[in-house]
Formats: structure tokens, sequence, C-alpha cells
């Protein structure tokens, strides 16, 4: 069986009983940032989004906010880049 890529982040943490501790959340956060990849974004938001909504005050979401525009604008950048190399693909069967 193949070993899940270490960008992979597991929705596990959200399962268990309570919410996480502000500092932990905003940590995984930020690990989510560095360790995304175009194959594990859209799962890498899902979590980010997640550990966001146990952040109970404003200033514990600015802390994240950060991290959290980074991962939308690579999803956005990675969106629009598998986009355009597709529409050049079908382009280019055109006479």
């Amino acid at each position: 069986m193949a070993k899940a890529p270490d960008a992979f982040v597991s929705l596990k943490s959200l399962k268990q009983p309570g919410r996480p501790d502000p500092k932990t959340a905003i940590d995984e956060i930020r690990r989510i940032y560095f360790k995304t990849t175009k194959q594990t974004i859209e799962h890498d938001l899902a979590h980010a989004i997640e550990l966001l909504k146990s952040l109970e005050t404003e200033e514990q979401r600015e802390k994240a906010s950060v991290f959290m525009e980074g991962i939308a604008q690579m999803r956005s950048e990675w969106a629009r880049a598998a986009k355009r190399k597709s529409g050049k693909t079908a382009k280019r069967g055109r006479t």
C-alpha cells in the first residue's frame, strides 16, 4: 500500500471531541500552508477551514488569516494553470 504524501493532512483531529487549542489550530493551519501540494490542496483547504472555524476570537482568526489567504491563493493559481494547460491542449487539436 502506498504511503500518503507528506502534505496530506488528516481530518482525524477534527473528529475528536472538543475544540483544538487555538495555538495548536493556528500552528496546524501554518503547517498546511507550507506542506500543501497541487494534489492535496482541496483536502488541505477544507481542513484549514474547519480549523479556522474552531477559533473563537477575531484575534485568533487574524493570526491564521495570512496562511488562509496563502492557501486560497495557491489553489487559485494552480486552478488557473490547469485551466490554461487544458485550454492550450484543446486549441491545438482545432484547425
